[in-house]
């Protein structure tokens, strides 16, 4: 899984250097799939349950599963490219929001608390603590700044499968939940939007969207459940 994480983090790498004005989406999407493949890798999220693409690519008012295409990035756009890769059948999943040139003070402001949220997460991903704990430190650190927690789409435990038990929701209470113990698997991962935390599917059948057309932001990372501290494999 280490391995599998280090692809997913040098590829994300390689789509922030790529993701700028004029380029398509399609276009990080080709490029990924090159990249992985020639780091003797497979990537996860093509043909899974029918997904056609390497790389989900969310832009602006896209939540998440938006499917790479003709759109052109944009000066001001902002854009989600979350990734999985499988390595000698052990997988690792991670996302980040890129800013596309100059963005306005509230997408700026939306892409920081996103990530940060995700940390304060993953600060809770340690032996002994709860799900809860984690759901609860996304959650509250989220909504203290003014954004709001999308409740239908949630993190996961991961290894030989992309999606595993336990599933990690970014909103909850803490002290409930299943006990971490040192070694499990999980992606821990929050998608914020400026406005409703409503989403709805788009008639292509994955890309979900928020409810009012707000702009969202969704960062990622594998980690390993710690006995002092989380270990980000996908950093």
């Amino acid at each position: 899984m280490r391995r599998a994480g280090r692809i997913v983090a040098e590829l994300l790498k390689l789509m922030e250097r790529e993701a700028r004005p004029g380029v398509t989406t399609k276009a990080l999407d080709m490029a990924a799939e090159d990249f992985i493949r020639a780091k003797g890798a497979l990537p996860a999220f093509k043909g899974y349950y029918g997904y056609p693409a390497t790389i989900c690519a969310s832009v602006n008012e896209e939540v998440v599963h938006g499917i790479p295409g003709p759109r052109v990035l944009e000066q001001g756009d902002i854009v989600g490219v979350d990734v999985g890769v499988r390595l000698d059948g052990f997988f690792s999943d991670a996302a980040r929001t890129f800013s596309i040139g100059n963005v306005d003070e509230k997408s700026r402001r939306l892409i920081e608390t996103t990530k940060e949220a995700m940390m304060q997460g993953i600060q809770k991903a340690v032996e002994g603590n709860r799900l809860g704990d984690i759901s609860w430190a996304v959650q509250s650190y989220a909504e203290k700044l003014g954004f709001s927690v999308v409740r239908e789409y949630v993190g996961h435990g991961i290894g030989r499968s992309l999606h595993e038990e336990p599933q990690v929701p970014n909103f909850g209470k803490p002290n409930e939940g299943l006990r971490l113990v040192q070694g499990m698997a999980l992606a821990i991962e929050p998608m914020l939007n400026v406005g409703t935390h409503e989403v709805e599917v788009l008639s292509d059948g994955w890309t979900v969207v928020t409810k009012d057309r707000k702009r969202s932001g969704h960062f990622e990372q594998t980690v390993l459940v710690g006995k002092e501290k989380a270990e980000i494999i996908t950093e």
